[in-house]
């Protein structure tokens, strides 16, 4: 059949397609752990999460939660730091270890053919990490060094602050690095996290790419022997933040010529039955290149070259913050607008064509990551993590499909107050 080149394809809305998760594996190993997979790729490539929990929620300590995951893969009672580095580089490999707000992970990327070289490297890290004394010291040295360096950085020290005020310093959320937290870190402090928070027993397991039952069965023959139980978790509270000025104004640099502006103020999770709803009006309003803030404060005003607003949903609270750098001498004059956006679409409705450019790029997206194992698997492992099932993901597509601008306003003019935001402005 030869193509007829004179007629162009039919050009389709996203929001026309049928969008569906691909089906994920849920076993347990013949320990017990939950583990989740899928056959999704084409390349001979892996990747697995272990994930732990082992964020800054759990920290006894500031500060503790980074410092255990930055450093167990610096050595175990079998293998020194050097010959694990070593051996990620000889089979290609990326082992990263990472501490989020609420948990702890452990990401391997390998070819699929070296699973059975590098699991049981990655069994003895989760099992038994060192954390020699000089290792620590190591760290603590560098992660003061940095600390130094960014908190010249207008926008790092906003990034800081926004959270703390928005949370509060003594919430995990809101708790940020400091150099004498740093400084009084101690193996044992790292030890007693490890121990109780990287326990493999409290661990879930996820992984994707061109698999199948044989490399199931390589993970259970490694990660399904017995294991200790499941170490006891502290039931954890922590005060609402203490009352604070609504605007904080930090001068970190007397000769700086650039100002972090940020705004934000406390907003539901995922669970909440707004969460969504305002994905959609985010976008609007901040959340891609075409947004209404970029058009007006970067592409009118000129006052910046980017400004984006996002929600932060964590396990245990979240937040929406707008967050940009200007010139100093236009920071009041881009506030303004920022609120004045706000305003806008709390008086107005968008246009339908506004509408669907944003459910467009929405859903989009959403094509684009149901296309790789990878993206798959980040969808799954949010919605697991989160206590969600398939159906969550569904509804989230209806909701993109079919919100109206009636919808936005109101949604708005609940959200959008000006009084309900705080400022953070560094320069």
């Amino acid at each position: 059949m030869i193509l007829d080149r004179t007629s162009p394809p039919e050009i389709h809305d996203a929001v026309e397609f049928d969008y569906k998760l691909p089906p994920i594996n849920t076993e347990k190993l013949d320990n017990g752990l939950p583990f989740y997979w899928l056959d999704a790729g084409v390349q001979d490539v892996v990747q697995i999460d272990w994930i732990f929990p082992a964020g800054l929620w759990y920290e006894q300590k500031p500060s503790v939660a980074h410092a255990t995951a930055g450093l167990m893969k610096n050595g175990t009672t079998k293998y020194t730091s050097e010959q694990i580095h070593e051996s990620l580089e000889f089979y290609g490999a990326q082992l990263k270890v990472s501490a989020g707000n609420d948990f702890g992970n452990i990401t391997l990327h390998c070819l699929t053919k070296h699973l059975p070289s590098l699991l049981p490297m990655v069994y003895e890290i989760i099992n038994d990490a060192a954390f020699p004394e000089h290792e620590v010291e190591i760290h603590k040295h560098n992660a003061i060094q940095r600390l130094l360096v960014n908190l010249r950085q207008c926008e790092f020290v906003a990034n800081q602050r926004i959270d703390a005020v928005l949370f509060g310093e003594a919430h995990p959320y809101g708790r940020f690095s400091k150099k004498e937290n740093i400084e009084a870190l101690n193996r044992e402090d790292l030890v007693a996290f490890y121990k109780t928070h990287f326990n493999l027993a409290n661990a879930k397991i996820f992984m994707a790419g061109k698999v199948g039952e044989q490399e199931v069965k390589i993970v259970n023959s490694i990660f399904g022997q017995p294991i200790n139980e499941k170490s006891g978790l502290q039931e954890l509270s922590f005060p609402a933040p203490p009352p604070v000025e609504r605007v904080l104004k930090i001068n970190n640099d007397p000769n700086g010529v650039q100002g972090a502006i940020r705004i934000g103020r406390m907003f539901p999770n995922r669970h909440h039955p707004d969460y969504t709803p305002m994905v959609v009006l985010n976008t609007l309003f901040g959340g891609y290149f075409g947004s209404r803030l970029m058009s007006n404060i970067r592409e009118e005003k000129g006052f910046t070259y980017g400004i984006y607003s996002s929600l932060g949903p964590d396990l245990n609270g979240g937040s929406l913050v707008i967050h940009t750098e200007t010139g100093r001498d236009v920071v009041e004059p881009a506030i303004k607008e920022i609120y004045h956006e706000m305003e806008v679409l709390c008086n107005e409705q968008a246009t339908d064509e506004e509408l669907l450019l944003v459910k467009n790029y929405l859903l989009g997206g959403l094509l684009g990551d149901l296309d790789g194992p990878f993206s798959i698997l980040q969808r799954w492992r949010t919605l697991i993590l989160h206590g969600f099932t398939e159906e969550y993901f569904n509804n989230n597509i209806n909701i993109y499909k079919t919100i109206s601008a009636k919808e936005l306003q109101i949604l708005a003019q609940k959200y959008f107050n000006k009084n309900d935001f705080n400022e953070v402005v560094v320069i």
